[in-house]
């Protein structure tokens, strides 16, 4: 009835995967971020004036500050409006998988915009675009120093980091870059205004002054979840796209099953794919008359977003084969309080 069942999994501060018969063999990725640590001395701003990019006159990076009348000139309204757990909004730009991005709004401003579609504008860079191209032009810090609201920060990043997903300055605002290490090549761009990186956090911080925190944005967790779950289904299809894979469909039934382990794993304070309550992917899918006839569960937690775990999930082997399973045919995604389940499967 079930020939095959595909699990992997990924938590924040370490990242592993496996396959049935090769449980034991689990990598391990090291993901820093979130950690703030205050000193006393004064954080010194690099000197070289030479390692901040132009601001291109053109893509996607020239909307940061925008304000949402001039981008609903250029773009037209979003497919849809998802909420963040970091003050601003998310406008979905979906209409097909090669122009997909999402674009942050704050106090009718641009903030932030994540950009993973290959044919997105994205100067002077391009999705799909190799490494190696990207660092003889673009010069890497392994630490990026700036004040903000009277108080001083510097990320830290550790040699993983930079090699991939280094943060680069441009003008006043900053991409991080996130590199697929398979293919070696650009997979997505993250633009963020200092406000924004200072929320999301993704490197080791060191700060001196006040350390700035996210307002309460008065949204539900709720609906912060179900704009992720959404996102991580859009983000699936457009990387199936990439290679040339069908696109999975969204199964209610599967999704309740993948809520329901999230839900789990956050209560019981666990990172497993096996529950002592409800047991391993099959028995919960068969508990929620899932009918399949090929299934693949990634799991994860502590990540910030969904395009955040979309990139950890793309750069793990176990979890690339599981995402990028040609046989696959739908998706059910639960996110709660940054516990992430994608359970696919292949129906009947």
């Amino acid at each position: 009835m079930r020939s095959i069942i595909i699990i992997a999994i990924l938590i924040a501060g370490g990242l592993y995967f496996s396959i049935t018969e090769q449980r034991k063999n689990a990598d391990v990725l090291v993901e820093s971020g979130d950690n703030p640590t205050e000193v006393e001395d004064t954080i010194q701003k690099p000197k070289e004036e030479s390692n901040v990019q132009p601001v291109p006159k053109e893509g996607l990076g020239t909307l940061i500050g925008m304000d949402v009348n001039d981008l609903e000139n250029k773009f037209g309204k979003p497919t849809r409006v998802d909420p963040s757990a970091y003050e601003y909004d998310w406008w979905i730009y979906n209409k097909n998988e090669s122009d997909y991005f999402q674009v942050g709004v704050l106090n009718n401003k641009v903030v932030t915009v994540f950009a993973i579609g290959e044919d997105v504008n994205i100067a002077p860079y391009k999705i799909g675009q190799e490494i190696g191209n990207i660092y003889t032009t673009t010069p890497i810090q392994t630490n990026i120093s700036f004040d903000y609201e009277d108080s001083s920060y510097r990320f830290e990043l550790e040699e993983d980091e930079i090699n991939n997903r280094p943060l680069i300055q441009i003008g006043d605002f900053y991409a991080m870059l996130y590199f697929d290490k398979f293919s070696g090549t650009l997979s997505s761009i993250r633009y963020m205004d200092k406000r924004t990186l200072l929320h999301l956090r993704p490197y080791e911080l060191v700060y001196r002054g006040e350390l700035l925190e996210a307002k309460d944005t008065q949204q539900k967790n709720e609906e912060v979840e179900e704009g992720n779950e959404k996102q991580i289904l859009d983000i699936t299809n457009v990387l199936r796209k990439r290679f040339d894979l069908n696109e999975v469909k969204w199964d209610q039934p599967t999704a309740v099953v993948a809520l329901g382990h999230s839900k789990d794993m956050y209560d019981t304070e666990s990172f497993s794919h096996t529950s002592e309550k409800y047991g391993d992917l099959e028995d919960r899918l068969e508990a929620g008359e899932v009918f399949y006839q090929i299934a693949g569960e990634n799991i994860a937690a502590g990540y910030a977003d969904a395009p955040a775990v979309m990139e950890g999930w793309l750069n793990s082997k176990g979890h690339r084969e599981c995402l990028l399973n040609e046989k696959f045919t739908h998706l059910g995604v639960g996110v709660y309080n940054k516990y992430y389940t994608q359970n696919f499967i292949e129906k009947w």
